[in-house]
């Protein structure tokens, strides 16, 4: 295990809140982040953008977790 997993998790996260669309990307939904960036183009828009984003990149690292955990009980 990688030591700097939980700075890679932070930043996720920074990067979510700061530019919605791309922490969309970093989490491989390009067609989500697509119309995340079209909402955020609206100012009233941009705090749902950042929350659509944080709770997309949140699904992401849940999923990796999954993935991991089972392909582990399955070597057992």
């Amino acid at each position: 295990m990688c030591s700097n997993v939980g700075g890679e998790f932070a930043l996720k996260y920074v990067i979510a809140i700061i530019f919605p669309p791309l922490g969309m990307l970093l989490a491989g939904r390009a067609g989500q982040a697509l119309v995340c960036l079209l909402l955020m183009v609206t100012l009233i828009g941009w705090p749902l953008a950042a929350i659509w984003a944080l709770l997309v990149v949140n699904t992401d690292e849940t999923e990796k977790r999954v993935r991991r955990l089972t392909e582990q009980q399955g070597k057992k």
